[in-house]
């Protein structure tokens, strides 16, 4: 079976190492481009905050730089596979290739088996670096670039509405009746107008209500701010709903995020959106096994005969409205339409079906 997909080891080794060489380069390019133009829109906001220098700058570029790997590796790999296959058509080594017998998807089978190769590691990549470094910006930002709470386990900037009262939570640890927040503002509305303003160090869970710490009370009509100490507030609050304000699947890991849906599902939440997210974390690094497919359409076809670039371009186009698609169907599922698996799946089986289908059309 493996000589039947790999009938040539020292072939095998030379399409997919030029394959993998090329791809990290554009990968490469693309981030020092985007990331420094991210850099120059965010350096301003990271500098205002009294203190911040170029160990702020530097820990921006560290957190931000993973999302830009994650997000742009797909067009990388993309990118790779046409100029792997646009150099081998060029120098005619794809004619040689068939004509020494290998089919088009042999030829194509080295780039394949790298593609798993770097699906399996963006995979991991995301599990272990992406999304800790996304949930890390996301307080960093939070706090505005300014020190961040030492708790690790928990959301930041959270907001709950209970009844007329709105509550924020600068952090939320923990879950059930573990929950701990920090840095606490209720703000108690009347009918038409807000009444006071209630701000806390801390609170936890007290029976039906929230037991506060160093809590202090501004009166909006009288203007006047007095302490309070420890008082019991925001009656009727649960815990779960600032656990599960604000999950995000970008920043979850996918066990994480398996639990998160669980205790939503339990509470009488939507999922939907977040069971998208779930599955794309598997749909989403396997999307670098299309660009071969897609982009292999620069590989055949005569060099000579003109239309090499316009294969090219046509590979470019079918990545690319992949992608578009993928965002598309993202949205869709995130907003109901589109069931979840259909959502994160439905994309990837067209393109592939699609790019097959080039693949064998075009072949000459």
């Amino acid at each position: 079976m493996i000589r039947t997909f790999f009938p040539s080891p020292n072939l095998t080794v030379y399409i997919a190492k030029t394959f993998i060489v090329r791809t990290l380069a554009f990968l490469t390019i693309l981030i020092l481009v985007l990331q420094t133009l991210d850099l120059l829109g965010e350096t301003g906001h990271v500098l205002a905050y009294p203190g911040n220098g170029n160990a702020a700058l530097w820990k921006y570029v560290l957190l931000r730089c993973p999302q830009l790997i994650a997000a742009f590796l797909p067009s990388s790999v993309l990118l790779g596979t046409l100029a792997t296959f646009f150099t081998l058509n060029q120098n005619s080594e794809v004619i040689s290739m068939k004509a020494a017998g290998l089919s088009a998807h042999q030829i194509l089978a080295p780039t394949i088996l790298a593609s798993v190769l770097v699906a399996l590691i963006s995979f991991a990549f995301n599990e272990r670096v992406v999304t800790r470094a996304t949930a890390e910006l996301a307080r960093w930002e939070a706090a505005g670039y300014g020190p961040m709470p030492t708790i690790h386990d928990g959301q930041a900037d959270v907001w709950v509405k209970q009844g007329g009262n709105l509550i924020h939570a600068d952090w939320v640890s923990g879950r059930g009746s573990a929950v701990r927040l920090a840095g606490v503002t209720l703000y108690q509305r009347g009918p038409s107008a807000l009444k006071s303003i209630i701000r806390a160090s801390g609170a936890v869970p007290m029976g039906q209500a929230w037991e506060m710490s160093n809590a202090t009370r501004f009166d909006v009509a009288t203007g006047v701010e007095r302490a309070l100490g420890t008082i019991r507030a925001a009656e009727g609050a649960s815990p779960d709903q600032f656990t599960l304000a604000s999950v995000n699947a970008d920043r979850l890991s996918i066990y994480a995020l398996a639990t998160a849906i669980d205790d939503l599902r339990a509470a009488g939440r939507p999922t939907a959106a977040l069971e998208a997210g779930w599955w794309h974390k598997l749909s989403g690094p396997l999307s670098v096994l299309l660009m071969p497919l897609l982009g292999s359409v620069a590989a055949f076809g005569l060099a000579r005969s003109g239309r090499l670039f316009i294969r090219a371009v046509i590979g470019m186009a079918l990545g690319f409205a992949y992608f578009i698609a993928d965002n598309a169907a993202l949205a869709m599922g995130n907003i109901g339409v589109y069931p979840p698996l259909l959502a994160a799946w439905g994309p990837f089986l067209l393109f592939l079906v699609i790019g097959e289908t080039v693949l064998l059309r075009t072949e000459e």
